[in-house]
C-alpha cells in the first residue's frame, strides 16, 4: 500500500478520528465539571484516569457505528496511533510539573501536550485539519496559561468543545469523500 492508499483507509475505518475525539470531548467535559462543581483535584484525576479510556470507548463506538475500527495488515501507519496516543501519558509528568508550580495551569499544561500529541494525525489520516486542531489547543493553552484568567476549569472547556468540534468536522470530511467516491450508475 502506498502512504495515501493508507491514510485513506485510516480515514475509514476510524471516520476521520470521529469516535476518539468525541470521547476525548466528553472526557475533558467531564473534568472540566468535576473541576468546577468539585474539586480542582478531582477533575484532573477525572480527566487523567478518563483519558486512559479513550481507546476501548473507541473502538467499540467505531464498531458500533459499522465501521472496523482496524486496518489491514500491511496497512504500516497502523503502528503509528499507539505510538502518538503513548506520547500523552508520558507528557503528562510535566503537566505534573507545571501544576506542582501554579495549580492552575494543569488544563492549559494539558492542553499543549494534547495538542502537540495531535500533530503526527497529520500524518496518520492525511487530514490537515488536525494541524489546525493541534494549533488551536498548543496556541490556546500557552495563552490561558500567560494571559489567561484565573479559572481552574476554562481550559478543559475549551479544550473540549474544540475536540467535539473537530470530531464532526473530520466526520463530515470523511463522509464526504466517502460520498464523492461511491460510483454513480
Amino acid at each position: 500500500m502506498n502512504l495515501n492508499e493508507c491514510q485513506r483507509e485510516m480515514r475509514t475505518a476510524f471516520l476521520g478520528g470521529f469516535a476518539g475525539q468525541l470521547i476525548s470531548g466528553i472526557i475533558w467535559l467531564a473534568a472540566s465539571g468535576v473541576s468546577l462543581w468539585g474539586a480542582p483535584r478531582y477533575g484532573m484525576a477525572t480527566l487523567f484516569f478518563g483519558s486512559m479510556l479513550i481507546f476501548p470507548l473507541t473502538q467499540r463506538t467505531v464498531r458500533l457505528m459499522g465501521r472496523p475500527g482496524k486496518v489491514s495488515a500491511d496497512n504500516g501507519l497502523w503502528q503509528l496511533g499507539p505510538q502518538t496516543a503513548f506520547t500523552v501519558p508520558l507528557n503528562f509528568l510535566l503537566v505534573g510539573a507545571a501544576t506542582l508550580y501554579r495549580e492552575a495551569w494543569f488544563f492549559p499544561a494539558a492542553m499543549i501536550v494534547v495538542g502537540a500529541h495531535y500533530l503526527p494525525f497529520m500524518t496518520l489520516y492525511g487530514m490537515k485539519m488536525f494541524g489546525l486542531l493541534a494549533g488551536l489547543l498548543v496556541l490556546g493553552g500557552a495563552g490561558l496559561a500567560l494571559y489567561g484568567p484565573a479559572v481552574f476549569s476554562l481550559g478543559g472547556w475549551l479544550s473540549a468543545a474544540a475536540l467535539i468540534v473537530f470530531a464532526f468536522l473530520g466526520r463530515h470530511l470523511v463522509l464526504q469523500e466517502e460520498k464523492r467516491d461511491v460510483p454513480h450508475p
